[in-house]
């Protein structure tokens, strides 16, 4: 089984990647992102209290977060192995991943950073959200979620170098350039 996170900014291409490696390699894709937007689509209990939080912009604490990721990969139990997308966030969150992935007999494998300037980000968002309308591509909530990440999420990728497990990729050039250098990496493992 390989577990890998992939990290970037809003709009770096995270979604698109985690596609052709789930086509690839057969994970099991963890988005917390989607994991969010289904339940507050679908009005679950989680779902109002995650809508909430998000609405206001900020970030879903930590416990709602890892019993999501809980629920799902107890969802999966023949699973080749999970790529997680989102998520952790902080290095508290990356130590509880890593804490609830070895009480599973597992771990991170592997963790992959796409690196996108914040121009780039926001062109793409701009052209997805001629495509697509998401709540969260709303102009105040996506400068706080590119704030959070150049701020603080990216404060997260020295915790994975510390022990090799961190490799950061070029996140702008051709979606199969990019591609094959995330497969060069998984091929690592």
């Amino acid at each position: 089984m390989l577990n890998m996170v992939i990290f970037g900014p809003p709009g770096a291409g995270k979604g698109t990647q985690s596609e052709k490696l789930i086509e690839r390699y057969g994970f099991v894709h963890i988005s917390t992102g989607d994991l969010f937007r289904w339940h507050t689509k679908n009005d679950t209990p989680l779902g109002k209290r995650v809508k909430e939080i998000m609405n206001s912009g900020a970030l879903v604490p930590d416990d709602i977060t890892i019993a999501m990721l809980k629920e799902e990969l107890d969802k999966n139990p023949l699973a080749k192995g999970f790529l997680f997308d989102g998520f952790p966030r902080t290095v508290a969150q990356a130590e509880a991943l890593d804490h609830f992935m070895q009480s599973r007999g597992t771990a991170i494998h592997r963790v992959v950073a796409l690196d996108v300037t914040e121009d780039e980000v926001r062109t793409r968002i701009a052209k997805r959200k001629a495509i697509e309308n998401r709540a969260d591509d709303e102009e105040e909530k996506l400068n706080k979620r590119i704030t959070e990440y150049f701020s603080k999420t990216l404060h997260v990728l020295p915790f994975y170098k510390t022990d090799g497990r961190l490799t950061n990729i070029q996140g702008i050039g051709s979606i199969d350039s990019i591609f094959e250098s995330i497969c060069a990496v998984v091929g690592t493992t």
